[in-house]
C-alpha cells in the first residue's frame, strides 16, 4: 500500500503520544509498515533546532526567530525522513506538522496569514498530510496534564491567553479542512483511543 502521512495535532496534554502509539499498533495489525516522527525534531539537525526552540533562554526570543526555526526543522524532517519513507511505501505518523505553526505562531503569537503562507509555500511547496487527527483539549486541562509530566518548557510557559488563542485558531483551521478529524481529548483516554481507532479504520477502509 502506498505510503501515507498521518499527523496527530493538539495542545500540550492532549494525549498525542499515546494516540501515536495506538495508530502505529493499529497499522502494524494491518501489516502496514510505519515510523513515527515529531516536530520540531526527527533528524539530528532538527533535534538540535528543537532544543533551541524549547530552551528557556535568558534573552528574549523574537516571534520571527521562533517561526523560522520551526520551518527550518520541518524542512529538514520533510526532506530527510518523511518524503524518503513515503517513497518507500512506509507510512509516517507525525507528532505535529504545519497545522501547529498555523495555530501556535499564527493564532498564539499573532503572525499574519500572509507571512505563514509565504513560508509554507517556500518550504513545503504544497506538501500536506493525508490525514490529520486534531486532539481537542481545554487549555487548562491540557496544561494541568503537562505539569504532571514535569517542568514546563519555554513554549509551555507562554500563558493561558496564548493557549486560548492557539486553540481558537486550531478550531478555525479544523472547520475549514475536511482532511482534519477532531477528537474530544477531554474524555477518558480509553474513549479517546476508541474514537481514534475508529477514525483510522474508516480511513483504511
Amino acid at each position: 500500500m502506498k505510503g501515507k502521512f498521518i499527523v496527530v495535532e493538539g495542545l500540550e496534554g492532549a494525549g498525542k503520544s499515546s494516540v501515536i502509539r495506538l495508530i502505529k499498533e493499529t497499522l502494524a495489525a494491518q501489516k502496514i509498515d510505519s515510523i513515527s516522527t515529531r516536530e520540531p525534531g526527527g533528524t539530528p539537525m532538527a533535534e538540535a533546532i528543537r532544543e533551541c526552540v524549547k530552551h528557556n533562554w535568558v534573552e528574549d526570543v523574537a516571534v520571527e526567530t521562533e517561526l523560522l526555526l520551526m520551518y527550518a526543522a520541518r524542512l529538514q524532517l520533510l526532506n530527510n525522513t518523511i518524503k524518503p519513507s513515503l517513497a518507500n511505501d512506509v507510512w509516517v505518523v507525525g507528532d505535529r506538522h504545519d497545522l501547529s505553526t498555523q495555530a501556535y505562531q499564527g493564532g498564539g503569537r499573532g503572525v499574519s496569514n500572509e507571512v505563514l503562507a509565504s513560508l509554507r509555500e517556500m518550504t513545503l511547496k504544497g506538501f500536506k498530510p493525508d490525514l490529520t487527527i486534531y486532539m481537542d483539549v481545554d487549555p487548562q486541562e491540557g496544561l494541568k496534564r503537562a505539569r504532571g509530566r514535569g517542568e514546563l518548557d519555554r513554549i509551555e510557559q507562554a500563558g493561558m491567553d496564548f493557549f486560548k488563542r492557539t486553540r481558537k485558531r486550531y478550531l478555525e483551521l479544523v472547520a475549514d479542512d475536511p482532511a482534519i478529524v477532531m477528537v474530544d481529548a477531554n474524555q477518558e483516554m480509553q474513549q479517546v483511543h476508541n474514537k481514534v481507532k475508529n477514525v483510522l479504520l474508516r480511513y483504511l477502509s
